[in-house]
């Protein structure tokens, strides 16, 4: 069964259950002999010495359709490199740990800042953004997967029901989102979801008017999710955010480049729990309140590039119209946990209410103040053009540094 929604909205595809994750297996098995898949995991080093991520490998090392596995590996040193080449190898797909961190590497990253082409700055983004180009350069496979690697609750169930309707060759779908429930048995999480975007959305439509873009963001059950899965013939002209905007970002080039007929949603999992970030409310540089920010700014550019007007008093607007929405879903939220037998603190979730519509205004402030920030970064079309070499020195890059620090 599919939602179908209205006004250039997408697709929801539901996980009812009837087929087992042994069928699922044996189709995508068959089409990736013609359309070859591959998964890109961003991580951190530190992930390597968490609970979630050796639980994942055992489950990627049982998927057979996977043809590559992509690692992008940041903050590791030389030692911590090799340890990883070792964590990863009993992975029985081709993969490749990509060190961002590496001599070289950070010389290709003084190249393309010498064309005005680099990254501004380190972070997820750039992460997946540097595994895309390895993946173009590979030029070898038909669907790209990403997901993140502290996902405590990790089976390869998820990974199959994220590439399907993308793999299917009877399906239409360039782009599938992941979603789930954010719970872990005791209490709601997704506060961001939750708390800052769902009542943002609302509260935009109210101050801005009807947008379908907005329309469109409304349609994504967890637009946070780091769960997507694309053809890679879109990978080319994608605008990464350098930010903590990424999700959001990609569902905004999604909006750009697709279809909204190309592009669904799909269950993956009934439950997911991953590692939570802190509020930060004391350090606007750190955790969920950065991240707060730079979602918000990713929403403000977007619907400034198709002609809204942002002023102080519309962003002051803005802020007491989120506010009133949040409190008003927040006693919606307080129900629906009670109802399952869930905590919820409402202390606490007011607390993040006031500090995400503090950093609504603070968005707002330094989307006006910086009218020619870049935040993404550039296309590997764009980075092709200018230096048609880069993708295959890329190669070469990581090839060389998983030889000589074996």
């Amino acid at each position: 069964m599919a939602d179908f929604h209205q006004n250039g909205s997408i697709t929801t595809l539901h996980n009812l259950r009837t087929r087992t994750l042994d069928d699922l297996t044996y189709e995508l098995t068959a089409c990736a002999e013609t359309r070859k898949i591959s998964l890109i995991l961003p991580c951190l080093y530190s992930e390597l010495e968490g609970p979630a991520l050796p639980a994942i490998l055992d489950e990627l090392c049982t998927v057979p359709y996977l043809h590559r596995i992509i690692i992008g590996l940041d903050k590791a040193d030389e030692a911590q490199f090799r340890h990883a080449q070792t964590f990863f190898s009993r992975l029985p797909q081709k993969h490749m740990v990509i060190w961002n961190d590496s001599p070289r590497m950070l010389a290709l990253g003084q190249r393309l800042d010498a064309l005005g082409l680099a990254p501004q700055e380190a972070g997820k983004g750039k992460n997946v953004w540097g595994c895309m180009g390895y993946l173009i350069a590979c030029a070898d496979s038909a669907i790209m997967a990403i997901h993140d690697c502290d996902i405590l609750t990790y089976n390869r169930e998820m990974l199959a029901r994220l590439v399907y309707p993308v793999a299917q060759p009877a399906f239409p779908y360039q782009m599938a989102k992941g979603f789930y429930p954010r719970i872990d048995g005791q209490k709601l999480n997704g506060r961001v979801t939750r708390l800052l975007v769902s009542p943002l959305l609302i509260a935009l439509k109210k101050v801005v008017g009807d947008r379908d873009y907005l329309d469109y963001l409304r349609s994504f059950r967890y637009p946070l999710s780091g769960e997507f899965a694309m053809r890679t013939s879109t990978l080319p002209d994608l605008r990464i955010p350098s930010d903590w905007g990424l999700e959001i970002g990609v569902l905004s080039e999604a909006w750009r480049n697709l279809a909204p007929q190309s592009v669904c949603q799909v269950d993956i999992s009934d439950a997911y729990d991953h590692k939570h970030q802190e509020l930060s409310p004391e350090d606007a540089n750190r955790g969920l309140s950065r991240m707060s920010t730079d979602i918000c700014k990713a929403i403000f550019r977007k619907l400034a590039s198709d002609g809204t007007v942002f002023t102080p008093n519309l962003f002051r607007t803005l802020k007491a119209t989120y506010y009133r929405q949040a409190l008003d879903l927040l006693e919606c939220y307080y129900n629906d946990a009670k109802m399952n037998g869930l905590s919820l603190d409402r202390h606490k979730e007011e607390k993040s209410v006031e500090l995400f519509a503090e950093n609504i205004i603070r968005a707002g402030q330094i989307f006006l103040e910086n009218p020619n920030e870049s935040p993404f970064i550039p296309t590997w079309n764009r980075v092709h053009s200018a230096d048609p070499d880069f993708l295959s020195d890329l190669l070469r890059a990581a090839a060389d540094d998983a030889q000589d620090y074996r």
